[in-house]
């Protein structure tokens, strides 16, 4: 019983598996937020554009 006891704490799988996992998750997360940055951006350039657009016509 104690050798399972042993073998149970010196097993790091699970803790290895939780750590990919949140560093996917890390990254997801700054592909979400980088992603929204951009689209922010992009909006804004358009919306100049369009302002432009509409105040020479």
């Amino acid at each position: 019983m104690s050798n399972l006891v042993a073998r149970f704490v010196k097993d790091e799988s699970g803790a290895t598996a939780i750590e990919y996992g949140l560093i996917a998750a890390l990254i997801a997360l700054a592909i979400i937020v980088g992603a929204g940055a951009l689209g922010n951006a992009i909006n804004d350039k358009f919306m100049k554009i369009g302002n432009s657009l509409n105040a020479a016509g």
